[in-house]
């Protein structure tokens, strides 16, 4: 999934029920969460037994549901957090991959700075 680099991705905590659509899910994010589903972000759910996760986005004229089920593993959902967690389209990746959202950096960040 490619979206722009300023995309967030938000995870909605605990376990959704998975027989949820398009409508009830925007309701989720907009009572739930208090975000706007129409923004253009991304909205994450997972399941009890952390094997499927749905995204929900808004797309220039409608909504999107992107939907991953795993046949044997299971997600690192994380479980330790109370509120909505926002995360970056690389960590959503990982979780997508298989791996904790909190991998340890390979390389520090550089920023440069030029002295006039």
């Amino acid at each position: 999934m490619l979206f722009p680099a300023q995309t967030r991705v938000y995870l909605k905590p605990g376990s959704t029920d998975m027989r949820k659509s398009i409508n009830t899910l925007s309701i989720m994010v907009e009572g739930g969460l208090d975000l706007d589903p129409f923004s253009g972000q991304m909205f994450a759910f997972c399941n009890r037994r952390h094997n499927i996760v749905k995204i929900l986005y808004w797309d220039r004229n409608g909504f999107c549901l992107w939907q991953k089920r795993l046949e044997k593993d299971r997600f690192k959902w994380p479980e330790s957090y109370k509120e909505v967690l926002e995360i970056d389209q690389r960590q959503l990746s990982w979780l997508l991959e298989g791996l904790e959202i909190n991998q340890p950096m390979r390389y520090k960040e550089l920023r440069y700075s030029t002295m006039l």
